[in-house]
């Protein structure tokens, strides 16, 4: 049997996750989402009977109900914990398609933007490495995984000129360098904390953009195509979760300590 945490499950790859991983009623799945109701609502609507769903109410932005939702966890765990699957991010379309120097052009805005995109992506994921990895430290399996993304490989983006999702891509970036800095602490202790980019996948994030948005969507799946010419669009939450999955069993400290990994379990990000 395996213990489980995964954040921002409500919906999209995270759900996901929470579908496959309940599936098996060995494993204890531990949801971390702002919206408990609603989501314990869909749980029970989508997965009746599952009794090893467990959702607990947290803001990734607010680390008292963090600190809670650890000591919640432990309570359910029995004090310990095998996996944490740190999904939860703050995305916008404000950045998403427009290059920084355009972006730029509103400074005030700009940084607002970037402020938060670090606030969520990478010091609220610190916080939660931070409490959770006590409990990883008792666990089996050992293994801390954040999902980031191809947009922080600076290789790929310099290549390709892949001039978008600025902020974005700048905390994703920064999260790989916490991820890194976490495993030269906790590599001794046998934890593998693994960054993974989930590919392309089909959220509902395109979907209503508006015409100034189209152009700058355009390019870049067109640049997409160019790195991966077999590229025929985003995939769906489950596929990519599978995938992810046979990443994260296969992966070892020995082999993948700190390393940030495509769901292929290379750097093909696409």
């Amino acid at each position: 049997m395996s213990s489980y945490v995964i954040t921002g499950a409500s919906r999209g790859i995270g759900w996901a996750f929470l579908s496959n991983l309940s599936s098996n009623p060995s494993n204890t799945v531990i949801v971390i989402v702002r919206n408990k109701p609603g989501t314990e609502k869909r749980v029970a609507q989508e997965f009746p009977g599952r009794a090893n769903i467990h959702v607990l109410q947290a803001d990734l932005n607010d680390y008292k109900t963090l600190e809670t939702a650890a000591t919640d966890t432990a309570k359910i765990t029995g004090g310990s914990l095998d996996y944490l699957i740190a999904n939860a991010a703050y995305l916008t379309t404000w950045d998403h398609f427009d290059p920084i120097g355009t972006l730029g052009k509103n400074p005030t805005a700009l940084e607002e933007n970037l402020l938060a995109n670090f606030k969520t992506n990478t010091v609220a994921q610190i916080h939660l490495f931070n409490l959770f990895t006590p409990l990883i430290l008792r666990g089996a399996a050992k293994k801390v995984i954040a999902i980031s993304s191809g947009h922080a490989d600076i290789d790929l983006v310099a290549k390709f000129n892949l001039g978008n999702a600025s902020s974005y891509a700048i905390s994703k970036v920064a999260l790989n360098m916490a991820i890194a800095k976490f495993s030269a602490q906790y590599h001794g202790d046998g934890v593998l904390f693994l960054s993974i980019s989930p590919g392309v996948v089909d959220t509902g994030h395109f979907d209503h953009l508006t015409e100034e948005q189209l152009p700058g969507a355009t390019s870049m799946f067109a640049k997409f195509k160019e790195y991966a010419p077999t590229f025929n669009g985003a995939t769906t939450p489950e596929g990519s979760v599978k995938d992810m999955l046979d990443v994260i069993e296969n992966a070892t400290v020995e082999k993948d300590a700190g390393a940030s990994l495509s769901h292929k379990g290379n750097r093909t990000w696409i």
